[in-house]
């Protein structure tokens, strides 16, 4: 199996029996969580929603109020990570954290929303990087608009997804050396980027950069506009905890996870933040909205403007889609381990099916497949709707958040309520600071959840309404049905693996309330 005794203790304590290779490491765990949430990339890439609402300053100002906020959110799920180092993350979390009468419903839940928003995320992965590489193949053929139609665009959404499916199953066993890689082109693209833009671009002055708020929503005030703006900024960090869910293939997991999940966030505020500062002052809102009128991605004849090359344009966003790419690939193998992880506990429709391993591969298949079916329906959808589509970004930043509260409010009810020395602390620990942290991580996710339910414009209508609140809430709904219906019955958080008693209801001294 690859892994170490003590790998194989950390989640035999929890009733599991080691069925993955544990071929990651922290440099291949730095890599997929790297490559999957895209730092500077998504900045280039991204650009457009936040200078609408907020404009150049309003990105400046948003920007580390969300770093601040998820890293206290990153470091509290570091420490439920490394204390509980089960792929199915927070839904483990929760089930094991919570008073009994109320764990199995609530880790039910929670591994509902959770389970959604990765799903969501990948679909939406998949259908940007699709969008970009014909982006850059009409730049280079211009002919081509004439015969371009959406369902062009499906295609090649379906193709990156088919070969995630073989990439994650057959080469399963090359795929954390490539996440590695991945890594390294994404540090050596930064720079290469950073040089381009500092050195070729036109610059603005400052007051445009740090004194220039733009309301494109017409809120009636600009605090508004600038949270509403936000949004993607909060989506683009969403996805810190990917490590935990591949936690059964990491070797030396407690230590590891906690690790990249920090690492990673600390990098992504670095690297994106100074990103954004270089290409505001690289450009200007008319400039970004007029090209994004003509061009589904400005930054493609940016790049044109200040290389001056088509060839060299063509070079700088063909490595953004690699890296891309390989992140798609990296969403792909998280949404899968977590919705393998929650079929394994008998949480969703077909989980006998879904949480079956693949003898040859060690790797879960059926779960991979179904990742990938959900991902080309979902697509589907965007091809009718473009509207419906856009709702599943907020439904991304609004499942995370969701699953985030409710593990670190339980996380926080075991501070209070367990003696310190009663709880099975890991490698990774916040210690008195636990309390002050999570309180406020909890307050930053509830305005977080809120505004990924915000249109992006006071005028509200069918087309601009934000439709992730309806798929939110439905989810929801159909969740509970169905634990009303069969679930309850069925459904007992992580299920015991190694005969005996189950040894994870006995690690806390249980003197909160039942």
């Amino acid at each position: 199996m690859s892994s170490k005794p003590g790998d194989e203790a950390n989640i035999a304590r929890f009733g599991k029996k080691q069925q993955f290779k544990r071929n990651f490491n922290l440099l291949s765990v730095l890599g997929l969580s790297t490559a999957l949430m895209l730092s500077w990339e998504g900045v280039l890439l991204g650009i457009q929603p936040s200078l609408f609402n907020g404009g150049p300053s309003g990105m400046i100002t948003a920007y580390p109020i969300v770093f601040v906020g998820v890293l206290s959110q990153t470091v509290v799920m570091a420490e439920m990570a490394s204390m509980i180092p089960l792929s199915g993350g927070q839904f483990n979390w929760v089930a094991i954290l919570a008073p009994p009468r109320l764990a199995n419903f609530l880790s039910y839940i929670t591994g509902w929303v959770s389970t959604i928003a990765w799903q969501a995320g990948f679909a939406v992965s998949a259908y940007l990087v699709a969008n970009l590489t014909l982006a850059i193949a009409l730049t280079q053929h211009p002919e081509y608009a004439l015969e371009y139609k959406n369902w062009h665009a499906l295609l090649v959404i379906y193709a990156i997804v088919l070969v995630g499916v073989i990439v994650n199953t057959y080469l399963g066993v090359i795929f954390p050396a490539l996440e590695s890689m991945v890594f390294i082109v994404h540090i050596i693209g930064y720079f290469i980027i950073l040089i381009v833009l500092a050195y070729l671009a036109p610059k603005q002055p400052a007051s445009f950069v740090f004194e220039n708020f733009f309301n494109g929503g017409e809120f009636s005030t600009m605090g508004q506009s600038v949270l509403a703006g936000a949004v993607p900024i909060m989506l683009g960090f969403a996805g810190s905890d990917a490590g935990s869910h591949i936690a059964e293939e990491i070797k030396n997991a407690p230590k590891v996870i906690p690790l990249a999940m920090i690492i990673n966030i600390v990098g992504f505020f670095l690297l994106g933040y100074s990103m954004i500062i270089l290409t505001l002052f690289s450009t200007s809102i008319e400039e970004v909205f007029n090209l994004g009128a003509e061009f589904s991605f400005p930054i493609i004849p940016i790049f044109i403007k200040v290389t001056n090359s088509l060839p060299a344009t063509v070079a700088l966003i063909s490595m953004i889609i690699f890296i891309g790419l390989c992140g798609t690939w990296g969403l792909q193998a998280t949404a899968s381990r977590m919705l393998w992880a929650f079929a394994r506990e008998g949480g969703v429709p077909g989980s006998r099916f879904i949480s079956k391993i693949d003898e040859r591969t060690k790797l879960p298949f059926f779960a991979t497949a179904v990742t990938s079916f959900i991902a080309m329906i979902l697509n589907l959808i965007g091809l009718f709707s473009i509207t419906a589509f856009s709702a599943f970004a907020g439904l991304t930043v609004a499942g995370f958040y969701s699953a985030f509260i409710i593990s670190a409010f339980l996380m926080l009810w075991r501070r209070l309520v367990t003696p310190a020395g009663n709880i099975p602390w890991g490698w990774f620990r916040l210690g008195p600071l636990g309390v002050p942290i999570t309180i406020f991580a909890l307050a930053y996710s509830i305005v977080g959840i809120v505004f990924s339910f915000w249109p992006s414009v006071a005028a509200v209508d069918v087309q601009t309404f934000n439709w992730a609140v309806v798929v939110y809430l439905g989810t929801l709904i159909l969740a509970s049905v169905r634990w009303i219906v069969t679930a309850k019955g069925r459904y007992s958080g992580p299920r015991i693996e190694i005969a005996g008693a189950e040894p994870w209801i006995e690690l806390f001294d249980r003197r909160g309330p039942d």
